[in-house]
């Protein structure tokens, strides 16, 4: 009778675990319509020369809540880019509109070319995609 209970605790214990386990490796679904509505507000932007950085920056942070939803380790974006890393298919982009956006947000005077801001976006609209958000 105790060895029965014993077993049944121990079974019940390795299904937990087991559960668990999937839960952790199952990556979280986005919100799609979310992540596509945010993008298309982030595409206005691109309009006008003066919203530029302000695009490249929200793109940025579309990009960490994408990664953040997926449960990517790191109290960094930068950490949470290397832990995605084989995720997503383009690294380098994505690395090089992060450190735009850093310039952005820490330098004064940061002279935008049309080019580098496409380049951004298109890098983190690639790494969304890779992610499952767009």
């Amino acid at each position: 009778m105790i060895i029965n209970l014993l077993i049944i605790a121990l079974l019940g214990m390795a299904f937990l675990i087991i559960i668990s386990l999937v839960n952790k490796k199952v990556p979280k679904k986005l919100n799609h319509k979310y992540f596509v509505k945010e993008w298309r507000y982030l595409q206005a932007m691109c309009a006008n020369k003066d919203t530029w950085p302000l695009a490249i920056i929200n793109a940025d942070k579309l990009l960490d809540t994408a990664l953040k939803k997926r449960s990517f380790k790191g109290k960094s974006m930068g950490e949470r880019l290397v832990s995605a890393q084989r995720k997503i298919s383009n690294n380098e982009a994505v690395w090089i509109a992060h450190k735009l956006r850093n310039r952005l947000v820490h330098e004064h005077d940061v002279n935008l070319k049309e080019k580098d801001v496409m380049d951004a976006l298109v890098g983190i609209r690639q790494a969304l995609k890779d992610l499952g958000a767009l």
